[in-house]
């Protein structure tokens, strides 16, 4: 029988510091929507302070405007990357046109976690984000995240596969050759790097924490250059991920080699606080999908045409089915 598990995202107070404190204009703090205003079949995995009343898996907008944010200085995250200070030069024009459209001004914070991310836009300090495919549900669930856009082609193609390298050398040839061996996994909130891998590879002869110990490296570049180093056997990965990184030179492709892969899953998500300003949503809506990638950092890094739109409901439905198969529950620790 297959052992599910409770993964709790802990939300530190203190990671909202990294966000500036106060001095955005925000909106009154949010309060718990007792259950008479909104029933269970409404609520859904959302956390108290949200409410699902047209079914779309999101927060709804406060019915009150007192909630509402409409700040004069928007905060931008991306998700947590080995290097921040290359992708903040990468996001720059970008920035300037999100200030452009939405005739505010614009913030790039590096973070060093995805629970900084869900956190800080929790407690109204980050306004958009781009979220990973694992976390996602978590941001959506616990922080009113709405995604909105996801990288992809003009024929509206997307998505990333879960890749497992192992060495070159390796005599491991199959996932069941993964029993006793030193796998890396990337953190425990992480779709390709550990969720699907918990779901998926029972299938193929090998149970991940009862044929061997996952051990957690922290990113899909960590995982990555730990097998090439020699440090681990194996280890699930981003394909997106590990293929930039290649494109750098961070490693030699000729050192790996790719024992299984799976249909591509959604990349990482782009998205807004569920309580800003419906105006000001609308705008932010406007930039990402009027953004032109050729000839940018962001097309040069990422190799599509730009921004395309999606919804939670739809689009992360493999995902949300990976995460309820592995009893993942959405939920917050107790805070220090």
């Amino acid at each position: 029988m297959k052992k599910g598990f409770i993964l709790v995202l802990s939300l530190l107070l203190v990671a909202g510091m990294a966000f500036g404190g106060g001095s955005q204009e925000r909106g009154a703090a949010l309060e718990p929507i007792p259950s008479e205003e909104c029933p269970p079949e409404a609520r859904g995995k959302l956390d108290v302070y949200f409410c699902d009343h047209d079914g779309d898996l999101v927060a709804d907008l406060p019915e009150d405007e007192r909630f509402w944010q409409d700040p004069e200085t928007l905060i931008f995250a991306y998700t947590p990357v080995e290097d921040p200070a290359i992708y903040e030069d990468i996001w720059d024009p970008f920035m300037e046109h999100l200030s452009e459209v939405t005739g505010r001004d614009v913030r790039f914070f590096s973070v060093d976690s995805y629970t900084a991310q869900v956190e800080a836009m929790r407690a109204g300090r980050l306004h958009i984000a781009g979220i990973s495919t694992g976390p996602t549900p978590f941001a959506v669930n616990l922080a009113g995240y709405k995604p909105i856009a996801i990288m992809g082609g003009e024929d509206g193609q997307f998505g990333y596969t879960l890749q497992v390298f192992v060495h070159a050398d390796s005599d491991i040839q199959e996932l069941s050759d993964l029993a006793g061996r030193r796998v890396a996994h990337v953190t425990p909130t992480s779709n390709s790097g550990h969720q699907a891998p918990s779901a998926l590879f029972p299938d193929h002869g090998v149970v991940p924490g009862e044929d061997y110990d996952p051990q957690f490296s922290g990113s899909h570049e960590n995982s990555a250059l730990g097998v090439v180093a020699g440090d681990y056997d194996a280890a699930p990965v981003a394909s997106e991920v590990v293929d930039r990184m290649a494109e750098r030179g961070l490693y030699d492709p000729n050192d790996i080699r790719i024992i299984f892969e799976t249909d591509p899953f959604p990349t990482t998500s782009y998205g807004i606080a569920h309580n800003l300003h419906p105006d000001l949503q609308e705008k932010i809506r406007e930039a990402f999908l009027t953004y032109d990638f050729e000839g940018t950092p962001l097309g040069e890094e990422f190799g599509v045409d730009g921004f395309i739109p999606i919804t939670y409901e739809q689009h992360w439905s493999q995902v949300r089915a990976i995460q309820e198969h592995n009893n993942i529950e959405y939920r917050l620790d107790d805070l220090d």
